[in-house]
């Protein structure tokens, strides 16, 4: 049994009422991680472009890349060995532990939980200037779309991802058509290097284009990344969905590896022809909503609602994936008591954790109006930096933790089944380590990072706290944690029999 911990074995009826319902194969996976992604493809990416140029980005972009498939490959080898929806909890659980498994399911919480609340921010304002409402009005988007989308995840697995799998093809459709138009327009030297560094180092429109490929040198490129993160931030939510795949096993991985073929596909194609055609990359690089920008460019500011409309199908099927993510994640932890059980507790018929997407719909809701209370006319500035950026910070903090789980199993279980092995192994996973820290150091550069960051350690000093006042003594041998206790038992077994046979 772990140290400084207690369990409660709870009765069959129990986990009953936690049932979750398998549904999705290979391509549900994927469509769910491409799909809570693709929104990082219509904006948020191309603010990096006054970080590094058009260069700067595109160094930016292969090292992220390469962080996440460093990331998702070590997930993809985990997943299958430890099939259960707690995702990066369990994967820390069995090798850092109960304090491990807690602090990372709390770090990737708070990263899920603010997501969608930023999401649905700016999806509400694409909203507001479709169908012309004021300021004032904001609020009933944001409650609508929580309402819409919490409404359908409760619904059933089934429909969920159904609407998950329509969604992705939707927005991928978006992204192709602008690719494909845009294509004849394409100027390269004139449009994406048309950024040239200011005098106090800031970003300068070019007249004409012709600039350097790295007007900020490589130090530019280094502070890019944390906006390059959006083409890919939030694929590592797949393994939540373990316990609702038909066969995880197998599927998991695929999932996992098609998705990121697919995202790195779109974000090459994105950072080149979204700057490399009459908006250009300096436009872009302080545009707020980049791909309706570029159909607008294409197309003329005659259509311009119909393209908004056009251009939100991203975030909401964003949004909605990541709902779909955090209620597994609230569900699991809850499930083993380290989260209050209510919040673990399944429709009786439909099979979905409804309490948990209640719940993490209700704190995203809330953060948002507190933020518009607090900070006033100032609030879309906050909600667009400091929330996006302890989203960030969460992500990369809890990479770290899931890629220290990959390199602990493999040391120290290394007879776990694994139905999926990691083709770069431990390599990989410290370098998606190395990355990681790199994109959190950059973020501390930067004042209004800093903030961010400082507003996500207390969220988890508060956390760690409560688990050790309270939760630690109320955990529940869930699926997580029985996997855990029993291959602990079998390695402290192991090692009593090789110093018996030391003594002898």
């Amino acid at each position: 049994m772990a140290k400084g911990v207690k369990y409660k074995k709870m009765d069959k009826s129990y986990f009953e009422s936690r049932e979750l319902k398998r549904h999705a194969g290979v391509w549900s996976l994927w469509a769910l991680g491409v799909g809570a992604v693709i929104s990082g493809h219509f904006s948020g990416w191309n603010l990096g472009l006054a970080s590094g140029g058009w260069g700067g980005m595109f160094v930016a972009t292969v090292l992220v890349a390469i962080m996440y498939i460093g990331l998702t490959q070590s997930v993809a080898e985990m997943s299958p060995a430890l099939p259960h929806t707690g995702g990066a909890y369990s994967f820390a659980r069995s090798a850092m532990g109960p304090w491990g498994g807690f602090f990372t399911g709390l770090v990737e919480n708070l990263e899920f939980i603010l997501t969608p609340a930023v999401i649905v921010f700016f999806l509400s304002n694409y909203m507001a200037g479709i169908f012309g409402t004021s300021p004032e009005i904001l609020p009933f988007w944001w409650f609508g779309f929580y309402a819409v989308f919490t409404g359908l995840n409760i619904i059933g697995v089934e429909m969920s991802f159904r609407f998950t799998v329509a969604l992705t093809l939707l927005a991928l459709a978006c992204l192709v058509v602008y690719w494909v138009s845009s294509i004849s327009s394409v100027d390269f030297t004139r449009y994406a290097l048309d950024i040239k560094a200011g005098a106090n180092a800031e970003a300068e429109h070019l007249e004409g284009g012709g600039g350097a490929l790295f007007p900020f040198g490589w130090a530019g490129a280094l502070k890019a990344m944390p906006f390059a993160v959006w083409l890919f931030l939030a694929i590592e939510q797949l393994p939540l969905a373990a316990e609702e795949s038909v066969d995880p096993k197998k599927d998991m991985p695929k999932g996992l590896t098609y998705g990121m073929i697919t995202l790195i596909i779109s974000a090459f194609l994105m950072l080149w022809l979204n700057a490399a055609t009459p908006l250009g990359s300096y436009a872009l690089s302080q545009s707020g909503e980049p791909l309706l920008d570029g159909f607008k460019v294409l197309f003329g500011d005659d259509i311009a609602k119909l393209l908004a409309l056009v251009a939100s199908i991203g975030l909401i099927a964003s949004f909605h994936t990541i709902i779909f993510a955090f209620g597994r994640q609230i569900y699991s932890l809850s499930r083993a008591g380290y989260f209050p059980v209510f919040f673990s507790v399944t429709h009786s018929k439909r099979k979905t954790p409804y309490s948990a997407l209640i719940l993490g719909s209700a704190i995203g809701f809330a953060v948002l109006m507190i933020t518009r209370f607090l900070a006033g006319n100032e609030s879309g500035v906050f909600i667009g930096g400091a929330l996006l950026n302890i989203a960030v910070f969460s992500a990369m903090l809890s990479y770290i933790l899931q890629c220290g789980s990959f390199i602990l199993l493999r040391k120290g279980k290394p007879d776990m089944d694994r139905p999926y092995v990691s083709p770069f192994g431990n390599t990989g996973a410290w370098v998606t380590i190395c990355l990681a820290a790199l994109i959190i150091y950059y973020q501390l550069q930067d004042k209004s990072y800093r903030t961010a960051v400082f507003i996500a350690m207390g969220y988890l000093a508060i956390g760690l706290v409560y688990f050790a006042l309270r939760g630690r003594h109320r955990l529940i041998l869930s699926p997580e944690e029985e996997f855990a206790l029993e291959h602990e038992t079998k390695m402290n077994a192991k090692k009593e029999n090789l110093g018996k046979s030391d003594i002898l």
